[in-house]
């Protein structure tokens, strides 16, 4: 589970050096809406979901945290998202995110975060 909140952020901050900006909380719940099939009430709690964590991280980053300090709020942002989830959904967010943690792993998930 550690280990999915780690590929979490870490995807996060690769999509957002790679994008030139972060993807909005309501931009990441769309998308997995999209991916997973969400109902409209799934979104939107993980969109709340993905909020609170966008203002918990802002505030670790703006004190100088790094990734360590992220990580117990990533594990609990994917906790609650798969408490949302359906079996099926659940079984097909995991796959995400082992799949992002891999291509991390591959593709050079150790840049720094200073975004």
């Amino acid at each position: 589970m550690l280990v999915c909140c780690l590929f979490l952020g870490i995807a996060a901050v690769s999509r957002a050096q790679g994008g030139g900006q972060r993807r909005t909380p309501e931009e990441r719940a769309k998308m997995l809406q999209t991916q997973l099939k969400l109902t409209d009430d799934q979104t939107a709690k993980i969109t709340v979901i993905y909020t609170a964590q966008t203002t918990k991280m802002d505030s670790i980053r703006t004190a100088g945290g790094d990734r360590s300090a992220m990580m117990p709020i990533m594990q609990a942002t994917n906790d609650k998202i798969k408490a949302l989830l359906t079996p099926d959904q659940a079984t097909a967010y995991q796959k995400m995110l082992d799949e992002r943690r891999a291509r991390m792993q591959q593709g050079g998930g150790g840049g720094g975060g200073g975004n």
